[in-house]
């Protein structure tokens, strides 16, 4: 206890209803967002059975929405990637459901960040990264932007850093 205080609690704390905050319905902070992530990886029997993969193309599903934001499921087959883009206005978690992912900052020049079953990673709007599946089996991510995902815009490398390639058309996921 902190004797600098004269401040004391007597009881049990969480028996004073006054003080404690509603449940809510949605998430709207980073933690509850990461947490919600965490919630529907647990429960493998909601997003397994939908998960496909598809060779020609990332397969993506949208599991979920809420007011402000969305969930989606992604499958990647080895050797498929994002590109480099941002999300725009998004903020985002990405967790690792399955498999292995790799992930390509292009901003900061770091070597490359291994993300395994698991892993979670979230990002601010604007953060231009790159994922790949690098590994030589399938991988299976969640990814939830708040708010809900509108723009993907494509980045390009060039001698003098990253830049945005406006010419090109926003990705979809």
């Amino acid at each position: 206890m902190n004797n600098d205080s004269d401040l004391q609690i007597a009881g049990d704390i969480l028996e004073v209803p006054h003080l404690l905050q509603p449940a809510r319905e949605h998430p709207v902070t980073v933690a509850e967002f990461a947490g919600l992530a965490r919630e529907i990886a647990a429960d493998r029997a909601e997003w397994e059975h939908l998960v496909e993969y598809d060779a020609t193309t990332r397969w993506y599903h949208r599991l979920r929405t809420g007011p402000g934001y969305e969930v989606w499921l992604l499958s990647w087959v080895p050797g498929q990637g994002s590109g480099p883009h941002d999300h725009g206005p998004s903020s985002g978690v990405l967790t690792v459901l399955e498999g292995e992912l790799t992930e390509h900052r292009l901003h900061d020049g770091r070597r490359p960040l291994t993300l395994r079953a698991g892993s979670q990673r979230v990002f601010a709007p604007g953060y231009a990264h790159e994922v790949v599946n690098d590994s030589l089996d399938g991988a299976v991510s969640l990814n939830v932007y708040f708010p809900g995902l509108t723009e993907m815009p494509v980045h390009h490398c060039t001698p003098a850093g990253l830049e945005h390639a406006p010419d090109l058309e926003s990705a979809r996921l």
